[in-house]
């Protein structure tokens, strides 16, 4: 099953790109909700690094809390990805949320460790037309982004600022994965609401960021909703 898994993960990294060309389409942002305590989501963590190796997406680490009373606290977890899971799970109607689950473009679910099934919703989110003209552009602790909508939107979109560790090692010791050594990608540490943008109007801001993390900027219908852009400096 592992040499399986390889040989999907292989060509989901180097199917990608090649349906990704389309010009200054925004990057895909791709939301995983896991745990370290959770059996399941290691394969999920495997698929979400493979992801990381392409600038056409932006793959999240979500780490939630609830699998923390099995055994083993989740060093990253914040109960804030749980709620946001949870609000993505009221958008979609279901009473449940588990790991791992992916999310899309903000829309687009994906339960359990299905590279195929992934890979055909992100091929739909990349001949998406862009609505928005997103620009970002880092000077020392000073972040600015500027950003124009090029389409009419319905209500205001959530502007949010999200920083992430780029890789982690992980000894678990006790609970579901025992034993186990785990390498992370693209953990989030943050998820900031920057207010919202009513999109009749072009916008300006600037924000103070702290530390050598990558900043991501994401454009987003509220709810959460559908992710209409994003972009990312390192």
């Amino acid at each position: 099953m592992r040499q399986l898994l390889g040989s999907v993960m292989c060509g989901l990294a180097m199917t990608l790109p090649a349906v990704a060309h389309a010009d200054d389409h925004p990057p895909i942002i791709v939301e995983l909700f896991t745990s370290q305590g959770c059996s399941s989501c290691p394969p999920a963590d495997e698929i979400l690094a493979e992801l990381a190796q392409s600038d056409d997406v932006i793959p999240l680490a979500l780490h939630v809390d609830y699998w923390d009373y099995i055994g083993w606290a989740d060093s990253f977890a914040n109960p804030a990805f749980t709620e946001r899971q949870k609000r993505y799970a009221a958008q979609a109607g279901e009473r449940t949320i588990y790991t791992p689950q992916f999310v899309i473009g903000g829309v687009d679910h994906v339960v359990g460790a299905h590279p195929m099934e992934l890979m055909e919703l992100m091929r739909r989110h990349i001949i998406m037309a862009d609505g928005i003209d997103l620009d970002l552009e880092r000077s020392g602790n000073t972040l600015t982004l500027t950003a124009e909508s090029l389409q009419s939107f319905a209500t205001p979109l959530t502007v949010q600022l999200v920083r992430y560790e780029p890789n982690a090692q992980v000894d678990i010791e006790r609970g579901e994965n025992a034993g186990k050594t785990v390498d992370y990608k693209n953990i989030v540490t943050s998820w900031d609401d920057l207010g919202e943008w009513d999109t009749r109007t072009p916008l300006s801001l600037s924000v103070t960021i702290e530390g050598d993390a990558p900043a991501v900027v994401i454009l987003q219908e509220p709810g959460p909703g559908l992710i209409v852009s994003a972009g990312r400096v390192r």
